[in-house]
């Protein structure tokens, strides 16, 4: 028993083509096989910053809703161009979001989440910095958010934007770094920029990078998904 989680920076739904299609994005989210996908760039990033993806397409195309978390105007899909899509049946218990440090604004979101037939566990979403500075020290918060979980298992998801293996992780002690794969840039992936991060009573049985030709397309970068087990009944 266990669950698919996945995680996908959208580009605004612009493709690598340079054509903005949200059905594009939609038909991906839809053959991740995920239970809860967490998102980036869902949002246009000027002005109001209103919906990139349309929430009326995800609930009328996909059997996804989005996770009731805050949001950065009253037109975004998500907080800080964030959002989690949750499977309908999945609960959620609580959740909110997590200010980020930096030169740029950032900030991650968590939630306190139920699979069918599994525990609860809290589920971080992430996208982190360009400067490896200041992500280093929206890892010190996060790892604190992850820590003050416990006894709740805890993962991280998102799009970390640290190319290299080991540097910049390093307030994770004790936590297990997983990347599927190389998903940027989409057209030719180079860099394991999309990773998961997962705490004790978690583990990672199976991962890897969603690679079709709509998806190099779709985005410029390709989505990531693992199969997770652990705290089962």
């Amino acid at each position: 028993m266990g669950f698919r989680i996945a995680s996908y920076n959208l580009h605004k739904c612009v493709g690598s083509d340079g054509k903005a299609d949200p059905a594009r994005i939609v038909a991906v989210l839809n053959a991740l096989g995920a239970d809860v996908i967490a998102l980036q760039e869902v949002d246009r990033r000027m002005g109001a910053r209103p919906a990139a993806l349309p929430l009326r397409l995800i609930e009328d195309e996909t059997g996804f809703h989005r996770a009731a978390l805050p949001r950065t105007g009253p037109d975004s899909l998500g907080w800080h161009g964030q959002a989690v899509l949750i499977r309908r049946g999945i609960r959620v218990h609580e959740g909110g979001g997590i200010t980020l440090p930096g030169l740029e604004p950032r900030g991650a979101l968590w939630l306190r989440l139920a699979p069918e037939g599994s525990d609860p566990f809290v589920l971080v979403a992430a996208h982190l910095g360009l400067r490896r500075a200041d992500r280093r020290a929206q890892w010190v918060r996060i790892a604190d958010v992850m820590r003050a979980a416990a006894p709740a298992p805890v993962l991280a998801v998102g799009d970390f934007n640290e190319w290299r293996a080991k540097r910049g992780f390093e307030a994770l002690t004790g936590f297990e770094i997983h990347a599927p794969g190389a998903t940027f840039p989409a057209r030719a992936p180079l860099g394991r920029l999309d990773r998961i991060v997962a705490g004790p009573g978690l583990s990672v049985r199976r991962m890897g990078v969603f690679d079709s030709a709509l998806a190099r397309r779709a985005s410029d970068h390709l989505p990531i998904w693992a199969d997770v087990a652990g705290a089962l009944r």
